[in-house]
């Protein structure tokens, strides 16, 4: 069994290396010659995306960082633009995994946006949205790929590809959902095309065309949000990335029920080195009565759900559940290896106030109860610029850290 969980995670993590292999090209494809006929068509293209996108607001409120964050009314917000759900409302709540609880010895969430900071709040029957703007859609590789990840084949090896992980994964049966605590760092990402991630990942299908996943956690983008800010984020494909999916609320697709959570919004605070540690707590489960797979963030707040029809083989269950740290490596300074950052980019060794962690790892049974992993791995693509090491305490249950700074003597 081993064998083969090991031969599946390095099957998807060789898919994912294949997804940056298009960044480059595209950013420079972006670096055109001014031509008013085809600026005309992408400015039109550009305004249709923002009125799909950006719903009447009840309510806008201003994010100390610039953000706005829109107060819809929950009916009419972008998930309902789906042929499926057109003229639809928010399902009632499901019914949460057994075993569920917060556990007295664990820390406060990170748990604050940096737009609710202030007290500001959605009104009841909202939900409150990050405005996509202008400039958001501008800074894509191009208008039809804004909001989702680049495109590439499935590349058979990882050395040359671009996405770098180091992360724990279970494999071999069925999972019907995933809980961890991340600790929310915000770690430097060496240019705009380039980004770090934390997150969890539920799998299910082939590393083909046919690969399903449900994924949330936090990232650094500058490409997609404009700063350096560690934001909450979720993302879905059916497809294998191609058609499907999106990030947050950028596409049709995932049904948010809550006016306290942005998503796409800054995580406020983050940890420091030998400082405060801050984490966020994520919880991903398929509702046993309706089949919808639902999203918690913090302590109790349902965010929302992915309705089950989005996919094929997570209409089911998952194969799969990985959690743990991503980066791109453009390779952007003269072919040498990125110096982004993953995690607090401090190695694993580091241990507890240096190295990022991801603590109570769990997954969702068949009986919709939250157990403990069993055979777990961990695993890292390049140990030298990103490592990982886990372990099992009776306060973290499965824990581990992983991370590291990239460009270094021994990673170049």
């Amino acid at each position: 069994m081993a064998s083969a969980a090991s031969s599946a995670v390095l099957a998807f993590l060789l898919f994912l290396a294949g997804c940056a292999a298009g960044v480059s090209a595209a950013a420079a494809a972006n670096e055109t010659r001014f031509r008013p006929g085809e600026d005309l068509r992408k400015y039109k293209r550009v305004q249709a995306l923002l009125r799909r996108l950006n719903k009447p607001a009840l309510r806008t409120i201003q994010s100390p960082d610039g953000d706005l964050i829109d107060c819809v009314a929950a009916h009419l917000q972008p998930a309902f633009d789906h042929p499926r759900l057109r003229g639809q409302r928010p399902l009632d709540l499901p019914e949460r995994p057994r075993g569920h609880r917060r556990r007295p010895n664990e820390t406060a969430d990170a748990g604050i946006q940096l737009w609710a900071a202030s007290g500001a709040s959605c009104p009841e029957g909202s939900v409150s949205v990050r405005r996509t703007t202008e400039e958001d859609v501008l800074r894509a590789s191009s208008v039809r790929r804004f909001g989702r990840v680049p495109t590439a084949r499935v590349r058979r090896d990882s050395v040359s590809g671009g996405h770098e992980h180091a992360v724990g994964y279970v494999a071999g049966d069925k999972y019907y959902g995933a809980k961890a605590s991340i600790n929310v760092w915000a770690p430097e990402v060496s240019t705009p095309s380039e980004f770090s991630l934390s997150q969890i990942w539920v799998i299910a299908g082939s590393f083909g065309d046919d690969l399903n996943t449900i994924e949330a956690g936090w990232q650094v983008s500058p490409q997609l949000y404009g700063d350096s800010s560690p934001r909450f984020f979720t993302y879905w494909t059916s497809d294998a990335y191609q058609t499907t999916g999106c990030y947050n609320l950028l596409c049709s697709g995932f049904v948010q029920t809550n006016s306290k959570i942005a998503m796409g919004a800054a995580i406020s605070p983050t940890s420091g080195y030998k400082g405060g540690q801050f984490d966020i707590s994520l919880l991903v489960w398929k509702d046993p009565n309706h089949g919808n797979w639902w999203l918690e963030f913090g302590s109790g707040e349902l965010v929302g759900y992915w309705p089950s029809f989005l996919f094929s083989h997570l209409a089911s269950h998952a194969s799969m559940v990985q959690f743990g740290g991503e980066v791109v490596n453009t390779r952007a300074d003269g072919g040498a290896h990125t110096a982004t950052q993953m995690g607090s980019g401090h190695f694993a060794g580091e241990g507890f106030g240096k190295a990022s962690y991801f603590r109570n790892l769990e997954v969702v049974d068949g009986d919709n109860s939250l157990v403990p992993l069993s055979g777990f791995h961990v695993t890292a693509d390049h140990p030298d610029c990103y490592d990982i090491q886990g372990g099992v305490n009776t306060v973290w249950g499965n824990y581990f850290y992983y991370g590291g700074p990239g460009k270094n003597v021994r990673c170049t």
